[in-house]
């Protein structure tokens, strides 16, 4: 900037941080600025440089890392106030199998609109205050209620409708009121993706449960739409060895060769945990570009998730909490190292490689991965000029990150969810100093402690 020339105005600048862009080149600029104009980054570099920029909020980055937000590729908010009842009732009694049929969806059938909207709330507050910037919703009760709490957070997001039109015979009956018949599960499923299409920061998606509780004409029915729509399905596959006896007793193939069967594998369809894939249907995610969601904390219970072959062959996969009800925690960084040890555990031993995949590379599996998977690597996934202002800035201040030789390896190894100090979301700091932004924590807190109880009866009396 020469001396004539006066500092551009933009609406944030960020200074005196340790950048990890996460980029093509995985840059590190290590005493580095940004500048951000409405949601989109307009210039990164060195914080000398950034005196060309007057920003009308500033944040002193000394001593933080910025990384872009991660990315919670699979999460169930309906079932958000689960987190660690199912562990409560499996200390009383064994717990029924399938979990996710005779408690996850019978759960959800207890909850209110309003009760879905507090989900919310403390679901994407949570998010926030572990360094999700976003979330794909895998299909629950009242996603218009699940909407209105992320607008309402500032957090992005894709929500979607749990779609359920037969019960089959596995573990319990759908509950009534999950229970759809198929045109109003297509109607249902086509007019939110309709409602919320106009929204710069949360767009819904169509969903399909699973293919034991979808019949194939719905699921015929729903793929199409997707391709009218141009939206994605979000949907559970290969989560299961109950779900590859039913699909090869039931049409004599495995589940995701039936589904490419009955024509509807396209890069429209995200599919959850996508565990227990044959060779052959690694290759039909391949081919047909669909997008998967590890979820570290219970994938390896389920059997060997091929992670790693599948993001070294390009397929989009992103990592997933799954939701409380799962694993406990939201934390992506969680999730990233619980994936590291459990692929080093699949693969070290058959292959004797000592590290078969690095934190590096599963922190962009989180994040670039996520963004690809949920079709916004365009927009978000790494800090690049251009790109929309999803980042978050992580304390370094504690012994563990002490020295600090490496901030990519400080970023993908040592860092956790309780190291995220401030979050921007589209441009808009939402949280500050670990103070959530437009919100009352305090007043969330209230009505859940007033609502738990009634919802927690409801559901103890359904799965007594």
């Amino acid at each position: 900037m020469t001396q004539t020339q006066e500092p551009q105005d933009v609406d944030l600048l960020v200074t005196g941080a340790k950048i990890v862009t996460l980029d093509k080149e995985n840059r590190v600029i290590r005493d580095g600025a940004i500048a951000v104009d409405g949601n989109r980054i307009v210039w990164m570099g060195p914080t000398n440089e950034a005196g060309r920029y007057k920003g009308k909020t500033v944040i002193n980055g000394n001593g933080r890392i910025i990384l872009p937000g991660l990315i919670d590729a699979h999460f169930h908010t309906g079932q958000q106030l689960l987190r660690g009842k199912l562990q409560d009732i499996a200390r009383g009694r064994p717990l029924k199998l399938p979990v996710w049929k005779n408690y996850l969806i019978p759960w959800e059938s207890c909850l209110d609109p309003e009760d879905v909207y507090l989900s919310g709330l403390v679901a994407y507050s949570n998010m926030l205050q572990v360094g999700t910037t976003c979330f794909a919703e895998a299909g629950g009760p009242h996603p218009d209620e699940m909407g209105r709490a992320a607008m309402d957070v500032g957090i992005r997001g894709f929500i979607a409708l749990s779609t359920i039109d037969q019960s089959e015979t596995i573990g319990a009956e759908v509950p009534a009121n999950m229970l759809m018949s198929h045109d109003e599960a297509l109607e249902r499923n086509v007019a939110l993706v309709e409602r919320w299409k106009s929204n710069g920061r949360v767009s819904a998606w169509l969903s399909l449960r699973q293919v034991i509780v979808c019949s194939p004409d719905l699921i015929r029915d729903i793929a199409a739409a997707s391709r009218t729509l141009d939206v994605k399905i979000h949907t559970h596959l290969c989560e299961g060895s109950y779900e590859i006896d039913y699909t090869l007793e039931k049409f004599g193939k495995r589940p995701t060769e039936w589904l490419d069967q009955i024509g509807v594998l396209s890069h429209h369809l995200h599919c959850a945990h996508s565990v227990l894939l044959s060779p052959r249907e690694v290759d039909l995610y391949e081919r047909h570009r669909l997008s998967a969601c590890h979820c570290g904390f219970n994938n390896y219970s389920i059997g060997s998730p091929r992670l790693i072959e599948m993001w070294r062959r390009g397929i989009d996969i992103g990592l997933g909490t799954d939701g409380p009800g799962a694993g406990g925690t939201l934390d992506i960084f969680q999730v990233a190292h619980v994936a590291r040890v459990g692929q080093q555990a699949v693969n070290s031993a058959v292959y004797h490689e000592r590290e078969p995949i690095s934190a590096e590379e599963l922190l962009k599996i989180g994040t670039q991965g996520g963004a690809r998977a949920l079709g916004i690597f365009d927009q978000v996934g790494s800090l690049e000029v251009g790109k929309k202002a999803d980042f978050i800035l992580c304390d370094t201040s504690m012994m563990d990150a002490a020295p600090l030789y490496d901030p990519l390896f400080i970023a993908a190894s040592v860092l956790v969810g309780r190291d995220v100090e401030t979050v921007v979301v589209d441009g808009k700091v939402v949280m500050k100093d670990r103070e959530l932004q437009g919100i009352d924590a305090e007043a969330i807190k209230a009505k859940l402690k007033q609502r738990l109880p009634v919802i927690t009866e409801r559901f103890e009396k359904l799965v007594a």
